[in-house]
């Protein structure tokens, strides 16, 4: 026995070399198409809350006599203060409000529209793993569409525009 499979000295260089080289090409095509699927995933949830979001801020739009979210503060009184809309943004959304904006932690006969988004949170912006929100409260230009990444999403006030504030990844 010993005789018979003494002769056989495993794989020469070449196979090896030759197997190595197949692999590296394998990955060469591979690879490339993986990020490729991760992007386009990214692109598809980022539609997809830009969607919700906005449907979401068109309801509260629709129900509260032409007003945006955050265009008034959380007692009802109008807003240009960009941290005072961002503030009220995010909670007229996530709680419930009267007419005019103001905000109430539970249902009353005024306070009867909302909480519009469950869990008191936005959805994150898949491009830059943010979940917050930027509020322009002077801008009146619907055109308007300046993008930065200090936050997941850029809402304008007076317009009703929200963007994905990554850099160029909103889609509209």
């Amino acid at each position: 026995m010993r005789k018979r499979f003494g002769n056989q000295a495993g794989f020469t260089l070449i196979e090896m070399l030759i197997v190595i080289i197949i692999l590296g090409i394998l990955a060469a095509v591979i690879i490339p198409q993986l990020t490729v699927s991760t992007e386009d995933a990214k692109l598809n949830t980022l539609k997809t809350n830009l969607s919700g979001m906005r449907s979401t801020i068109e309801i509260y739009y629709a129900q509260h006599d032409t007003t945006y979210p955050g265009a008034n503060d959380i007692t009802g009184a109008g807003t240009s203060i960009p941290a005072t809309a961002q503030t009220a943004f995010l909670q007229q959304l996530t709680r419930y409000t009267e007419k005019d904006g103001k905000v109430s932690d539970t249902k009353t006969a005024d306070a009867k529209f909302g909480p519009y988004i469950k869990g008191g949170k936005l959805a994150s912006n898949p491009f830059n793993d943010k979940n917050d929100v930027l509020c322009d409260a002077t801008e009146p230009d619907i055109t308007q569409r300046v993008s930065d990444s200090s936050t997941a999403w850029k809402f304008y006030t007076q317009t009703g525009v929200l963007i994905a504030n990554d850099g160029g990844h909103d889609t509209e």
